[in-house]
């Protein structure tokens, strides 16, 4: 229900919500539940007309008028873009201009930009701008943010809320359980940017009866810029907080700009190793357009890569997704279905702010995090497009089509994901179990879920294949690099080793 805050409260879920039912993609009832009985109440709480209380004042009436007249601007600048995105679908670029101009000319008018519904729109009006380029090339969208702004993006997006946290909780967990009665572990961690993930293993890992094991994490980053090495930065740091928790501790970096370039034997995989994979938003960036992987005769990325995750077979396969549906062919139904889902996004991370004093303004490192994404999402295509987000049902499917059986996510998980939701109790979040994965929920909108996997026992003779062929291109490379540590070819190189 939208909340009224002297129009600075504009709930941007309840217009997302109503543009869908005016777009004939939801009922209305998601949006007025009872429309007969409501009259402005859905707009300004305590607004309907009751039996037996006093009617509203002439200031209350004055003020619902102007809701309304805001509501229907907001919505006819939804309108406006979702008309944009067809034009542009169709290639009637000056249409698609026509109507984003419209639509700009409307919410500039909302005295909503600062928070709320006008935020949102404003990221999706510039992410349309931004596809409208091709048309105009004496324009070109901005570049990617440099490095250490995207990790400073990063950092932001992880403090604002629940969400990072509940992924890196939900994968610890899982990994923690894997590892039980493990003396020698392996983490191998698809992104590990700044290595937030970690620390919290590490304790967990330092008070594990018995004592803890001999820890193991190999870190997947970019290359190195500049005079940065990044990864061995961030081994020091894990190193020094595993040596302060008594946790024997090892690190290794591997630089590859893409997960498909990797193969087992880069891992150097230890002889009695337990070895758990981690991937936090990552499989997604290795998808393809669903028409093109239907019509295609070669593998995509991501079927490579869960052949050789499937062929190492860890003892769990920890995987956090977006639950949204943003990968589709279709320029208009990905900004349908994104609009819908980051206007959830934006309305938790503006419940959060009030939650905690604030004007509802939100955490603008978060904000730009989250605008990268819909950029992604709405202005680019092809190869260039990465943020391919997916539900869980297609990753179930893709997981198991990969060679993967589930591992249920227990009730401790459960139940630590709840009690690390106490934070933000007021705020609207919850936690659901389904299936044997756990999702993260902003009121009935799925945020977030989390599995984990194993290598299916059947299918292990067949990767030993694959391992067996892994083996023989190790021992080319070390014959081609004279089997010393360094790069190796093509591309990918251990950059570090840091032991304790």
């Amino acid at each position: 229900m939208a909340q009224f805050g002297g129009f600075g409260g504009w709930s941007a879920m309840d217009v997302a919500a109503a543009a869908a039912a005016a777009l004939g993609n939801v009922s209305g009832a998601v949006y007025h539940a009872d429309p007969a009985a409501a009259v402005y109440a859905s707009l300004v709480p305590g607004m309907a007309v009751v039996p037996g209380r006093a009617p509203p004042s002439a200031v209350q009436i004055e003020a619902a008028r102007r809701w309304k007249e805001l509501e229907k601007m907001a919505l006819r600048s939804v309108n406006l873009m979702v008309t944009c995105a067809g034009a542009i679908q169709a290639g009637d670029y000056a249409a698609a201009a026509g109507s984003l101009s419209d639509a700009r000319e409307i919410f500039a008018k909302m005295p909503t930009t600062r928070t709320g519904i006008g935020r949102v729109l404003t990221h999706f009006a510039d992410a349309l701008a931004e596809r409208l380029f091709p048309a105009f090339p004496q324009s070109a969208p901005p570049p990617p943010p440099p490095r250490g702004e995207q990790r400073e993006l990063f950092r932001g997006f992880y403090e604002a809320g629940p969400y990072l946290k509940f992924a890196h909780l939900a994968a610890n967990q899982a990994i923690l359980e894997a590892f039980e009665g493990c003396n020698s572990v392996h983490v191998i961690d698809f992104a590990l940017t700044d290595g937030i993930q970690w620390p919290s293993l590490i304790q967990a890992l330092a008070v594990r009866p018995g004592g803890p094991p001999f820890l193991r994490i190999t870190g997947i980053g970019p290359h190195a810029a500049g005079n940065r090495d990044e990864l061995r930065d961030v081994g020091l740091r894990l190193a020094e907080f595993a040596r302060s928790c008594s946790v024997p501790f090892a690190f290794r970096g591997i630089a590859a700009d893409q997960l498909d370039g990797l193969r087992p034997w880069m891992f150097q995989v230890a002889p009695g190793e337990a070895v758990a994979i981690n991937s936090v938003l990552q499989l997604h960036r290795l998808l393809v357009d669903q028409d093109a992987a239907a019509a295609a005769s070669f593998p995509a990325p991501i079927d490579g890569v869960l052949d050789w995750v499937a062929s190492m077979n860890p003892r769990v396969f920890t995987v956090v997704e977006q639950e949204a549906d943003h990968n589709k062919s279709s320029l208009l139904e990905r900004f349908t279905n994104s609009l819908f889902y980051y206007a959830s996004m934006f309305d938790s991370l503006e419940a959060i702010s009030r939650h905690g004093g604030g004007d509802g303004a939100g955490n603008p490192l978060a904000e730009a995090y989250l605008q990268g994404e819909i950029a992604d999402i709405v202005s680019r295509e092809g190869s260039s497009r990465v943020e391919r987000h997916e539900q869980m049902p297609r990753w179930v499917e893709r997981l198991r089509r990969g060679g993967m059986t589930q591992l249920p996510l227990g009730a401790t998980s459960l139940w630590q994901a709840a009690m690390q939701l106490r934070e933000f109790s007021g705020a609207g979040f919850g936690v659901q179990e389904n299936g044997g994965f756990l999702t993260l929920t902003w009121h009935s909108q799925r945020l977030y879920s989390a599995s984990a996997w194993r290598a299916t026992a059947g299918k292990k003779m067949t990767m030993m294949a694959s391992g067996a062929a892994d083996a023989m291109e190790e021992s080319q490379n070390s014959n081609t690099n004279g089997g010393g540590g360094g790069s190796s070819g093509g591309g990918h190189g251990a950059l570090n080793q840091i032991m304790q």
